[in-house]
């Protein structure tokens, strides 16, 4: 039967109560079967100017001579895909980009791109993929939440036909909220087809068909394929980093350390220098991004929001994953099983610069000291990482009982933690005092695959009130000079040792120590050539010192007998330094003889008793005790 209406003259009538409101007509699109047979239109309105009303689509189908508002009774039919009959006719070999809605579709299609679209993004419930089986396909999801849900969801269909699919990276695009491909197209007016395709990662070639006697075989075997890429499709790229040598964007890094050396703390420093766009330790300032955190041991309203701000965060910067909404039921985030809904999150976040997990051996569901078992627990943390080009950094701790040994073979876990990360940090506290009484700390890179591999920096933690909270204090890094040296010649002079549990660094040194000094007192320096000639560090001999409760004193100098030394003996023998260094003690006095005697006998009064060598021998204005 023919029309008794065009599909125009229809859409002004269907329309009419709402043009009346003030709508726009924006769009009247048309849906066909593949041999573009029409079955139903969609006439999209845009709101009112200046009115808080959303846009509306009204569908509309041919029912006998006119046509009747509402799509058609489909009954067990599914709906088809927009611009159906030019996705039939497309070469296979053309990738397919599906958007959500029908202007999108459209304003893409006119730059010579091949696009279909099931509609809304609550449209992919009752419609047919089956064209797209097999087929490369780009998914660009609106920039809001349902547009992410909407190409989840749609993902999943198209794997299921054995399509090679990829989610378009927005976060780069620059769209507002809820912007979509027409908001790009209108800021890039010039773009070719050329330039949208350069948006998207090159596809690997597709699958050969099965061969005909492999006719019988489950078509399921061909749903799975593996993809491979020529060598000579590669393009050389640098890596990108967000601090030079130290965090690559797109790849994992770990810190470890033992307990007390601040390491959440330092992972909070460098998020304050990323949202901040301040300076790194070397100097070099970092581009301003955001940051996300996921903490499964520190609270961030009364620890980590506090040390942000007292490190000179931009805490808007800064987002904390919370929990997990599963219809009307929350549950807390699990890094082992929840990293898909947080990397729509972060692409809905966009300009992620840093992702810190703490702990990292919170994303491993399984085993965590089983190396295929932490493989398989970080590639979907990798996956993440290098899908938004963000930094991930893990933090764990070191193993108890594994001082000397490599600090990658330190960490917590299993060796694969270290093995995956493409950088490995390390913080340590030194034990050997400074001339400010304070013990140093150190923050080195222990492995990188991808750059330097050794060296650090000093840093210290330090403790103060926040100004505009009062009552309220935090801690934060300050860093300190630069070190040279590998990690594990460092952390072989800086390891904390128990008091139940004493490596074999501080044994050793307590041993040699104690055999150095059982024949009586000993000038330092002398202590220290000979130690550096037995091979111990410095620091070793130091921590060895206090644990044998070893007194140091003074003597010579200002009172006779030269110059001034440090002299080292075991409990109990100071008495002994004289005895066993001949050292002269000459104590001033007045000249006044009468004041002379007097002292001379306090003095004689203050030492312990002397060996029958032992004499006295008074000159003008002093008395000098010889042993």
């Amino acid at each position: 039967m023919t029309p008794t209406e065009t599909p125009k003259d229809a859409a002004r009538r269907i329309l009419q109560p709402l043009t009346a409101q003030g709508y726009v007509p924006a769009g009247l699109y048309l849906y066909q079967d593949e041999d573009g047979t029409e079955i139903y239109w969609k006439a999209r309105l845009d709101p009112p100017a200046r009115s808080d009303k959303r846009k509306e689509i009204r569908p509309f189908h041919l029912n006998g001579g006119g046509y009747k508002l509402g799509e058609p009774q489909w009954g067990d039919r599914l709906k088809p895909l927009y611009l159906l009959p030019e996705l039939v006719k497309a070469d296979l070999a053309t990738p397919v980009w599906y958007v959500e809605g029908e202007k999108c579709a459209n304003t893409l299609h006119r730059r010579g791109l091949l696009t279909t679209t099931a509609g809304g993004a609550q449209s992919d419930e009752r419609t047919d993929y089956s064209p797209l089986k097999g087929r490369a396909v780009i998914l660009w999801p609106d920039n809001d939440q349902p547009g992410l849900e909407h190409m989840q969801r749609v993902d999943a269909k198209l794997r299921a036909l054995g399509c090679r699919v990829q989610t378009l990276d927005i976060a780069p695009l620059g769209l507002p909220k809820g912007g979509d491909a027409v908001d790009y197209v209108y800021s890039h007016a010039n773009a070719t087809a050329a330039d949208f395709a350069a948006l998207a990662r090159p596809f690997a070639p597709a699958p050969p068909a099965p061969a005909a006697d492999q006719a019988d075989t489950p078509v399921g075997m061909y749903l799975r394929n593996v993809e491979v890429v020529r060598g000579s499709e590669v393009t050389p790229e640098p890596v990108s980093w967000l601090w030079n040598g130290w965090l690559a964007a797109g790849k994992v890094h770990v810190l470890g350390g033992a307990p007390g050396t601040g390491k959440t703390t330092i992972g909070v420093a460098l998020a304050a220098t990323v949202t901040s766009g301040g300076r790194w330790p070397d100097g070099t300032r970092s581009p301003v991004g955001n940051v996300v955190i996921w903490s499964g041991e520190d609270d961030p309203a009364d620890t980590l929001v506090p040390r942000l701000i007292q490190s000179g965060a931009d805490v808007s910067r800064v987002y904390f994953v919370d929990n997990v909404r599963e219809g009307n039921e929350r549950r807390a985030f699990d890094p082992a099983s929840d990293m898909e809904p947080l990397r729509r999150k972060l692409a809905e976040i966009g300009g992620i610069r840093l992702l810190i997990v703490d702990p990292i051996v919170s994303a491993i569901a399984g085993d965590s000291h089983k190396n295929a078992e932490v493989r398989r627990g970080l590639q979907p943390l990798a996956d993440l990482g290098a899908s938004m080009s963000c930094v991930v950094l893990g933090i764990t701790h070191f193993s108890k009982g594994t001082s000397g040994r490599d600090p990658v073979e330190r960490l917590t876990g299993s060796l694969a933690f270290g093995a995956v990360a493409r950088v490995v940090l390390v913080a340590a506290k030194h034990q050997e005092e400074g001339e400010d009484g304070r013990n140093a700390r150190i923050l080195l890179r222990a492995k990188s695959n991808i750059g330097p591999d050794d060296g650090g920096f000093e840093y210290d933690l330090q403790q103060a009130e926040l100004k505009a909270h009062p009552g309220i204090t935090a801690s934060c890094v300050a860093w300190g000079n630069p070190v040279q040296g590998a990690a594990r010649d460092l952390l072989a002079t800086a390891d904390a040792t128990s008091q139940d549990g004493e490596g074999g660094t501080l044994a050793d040194a307590k041993d040699f120590l104690a055999g150095l000094l059982a024949d009586g007192p000993m000038p330092s320096k002398a202590i220290r050539a000979d130690a550096d000639g037995a091979g111990f560090p410095w620091s070793a001999i130091r921590r060895a010192q206090t644990a044998l409760h070893i007194e140091a004193r003074k003597q010579g100098g200002n009172f006779g007998g030269g110059k001034q030394q440090w002299v080292w003996a075991l409990p109990g023998r100071t008495e002994d330094a004289e005895d066993a260094q001949g050292e002269r003690l000459q104590v001033s006095l007045s000249k006044n003889a009468e004041d002379a005697q007097g002292a001379q006998q306090k003095k004689v009064g203050t030492f312990s008793s002397f060996s029958k060598n032992e004499h006295l021998q008074q000159s003008a204005g002093t008395v000098e005790v010889e042993v």
